[in-house]
């Protein structure tokens, strides 16, 4: 009767303390959190259902209640919509679905079950999966014989730890899947390959996978290893290309100035007169037959202008200087603007000797007076 009793207790104490489970599952899918119970079909009025999350901080907070023949959910914005009763709680499965799966959905839930003053506890910690991000694979070295070349892959997010692997492409029958035998592994950076004095064969497609729990992606990088001598031969006809053109350059360039030169100089050569040059003669050219009549009367016109303006010239001139000894000296003076013209005529005859007065000379018959032509040599 004692073993019995104890048998009860134990029973008893065991479905009051409940289980705990741990799931894993990858984000974006659906979870199932098991709650199992057999409380609620005697009496359904009294039968209270509560889930709770605690984070990792230790903070606590209701996910969905059950309680006066209702269902409470939306507590939280964060699982707002996204978690519901798996199955018929009230027939004694209590399990919580939460669709789709999110990284702050991890924690430790707590299942409670009450009815008429007993109840059940069931414990789930939840952990979620987040998958690698795609990685990305970079080169960095010299592509040449001889040269070290290092192979990185890196993925920016994903559930810790994330394995690297590199591995070689299969492109053509035969090829080997494996790194090069010079290769080595950066255990510090595992996603880090150092493929050492590289040579031709180490030529193809590398591929870097990066996996954890959740998954795994990968990415593709080709490498191509050059001679030496290719690209001494290159980089030779790139410099000659450049001079070429740089000489073409300078050449019409030269061309383009000697041109502008000789223009500049040709028209620069008509405004061009010599210091030393001697000025240019003039003489008269005889005046033609017809004409002399009316040149002979403008040229004794012309001469009396001369003849008084060199008259007034000599009268101002023997006024201001001083009487040369030996000869005569006689009263001149200047004149304003209102002299007689009688006194310029004495002054003139005075001071020029007697000519005879030219011939007289039939008058002409009108025609077209000509000028008198100077001819420069």
């Amino acid at each position: 009767m004692t073993l019995l009793v104890l048998l009860g207790l134990v029973s008893y104490y065991v479905g009051t303390l409940g289980t705990h489970t741990e799931i894993k599952r990858v984000a974006e899918e659906k979870v199932t959190l098991p709650c199992h119970h057999q409380l609620g079909l005697p009496e359904k009025d009294t039968l209270d259902i509560e889930w709770l999350l605690t984070d990792h901080e230790g903070n606590q907070k209701v996910v969905i209640t059950y309680s006066s023949r209702h269902v409470y959910s939306n507590f939280t914005e964060e699982q707002k919509g996204r978690v519901a009763f798996a199955s018929n709680f009230l027939a004694g499965d209590a399990s919580l679905q939460i669709e789709p799966l999110k990284p702050s959905d991890e924690g430790r839930y707590t299942c409670k079950v009450k009815n008429s003053g007993r109840y059940v506890w069931s414990h789930v910690t939840l952990k979620v999966l987040v998958r690698p991000s795609k990685p990305k694979c970079e080169l960095e070295g010299e592509l040449t014989e001889g040269s070290d070349l290092t192979l990185q892959c890196e993925s920016s997010s994903g559930t810790k730890p994330i394995v690297y692997y590199w591995q070689r492409i299969r492109e053509k029958e035969g090829e080997d899947e494996h790194l090069p035998p010079k290769s080595r592994i950066d255990y510090n950076h595992p996603g880090r390959v150092l493929l050492q004095n590289l040579t031709m064969s180490s030529s193809g497609l590398y591929q870097c996978t990066a996996g954890n729990e959740a998954g795994k992606e990968s990415c593709v990088v080709r490498v191509t290893v050059q001679y030496v001598q290719s690209i001494g031969m290159v980089a030779g006809a790139a410099t000659g290309m450049v001079a070429g053109a740089l000489l073409i350059f300078l050449v019409v360039w030269l061309l383009i100035r000697r041109k502008d030169k000789a223009r500049y100089e040709e028209e620069e050569r008509p405004n061009e007169i010599r210091e030393d040059a001697e000025a240019p003669k003039a003489r008269l050219v005889k005046p033609s037959s017809s004409s002399s009549g009316s040149r002979s009367s403008r040229s004794g016109s012309s001469s009396t202008r001369s003849t008084a303006n060199s008259a007034s010239r000599s009268h101002r001139t023997l006024s201001t200087e001083a009487p040369r000894p030996g000869l005569a000296t006689h009263a001149y003076s200047l004149v304003g603007p209102d002299v007689r013209s009688s006194e310029l005529k004495k002054a003139h005859h005075a001071a020029r000797p007697e000519q005879k007065p030219p011939p007289a000379r039939p008058p002409a018959r009108a025609e077209p007076s000509k000028l008198s032509e100077l001819e420069w040599t």
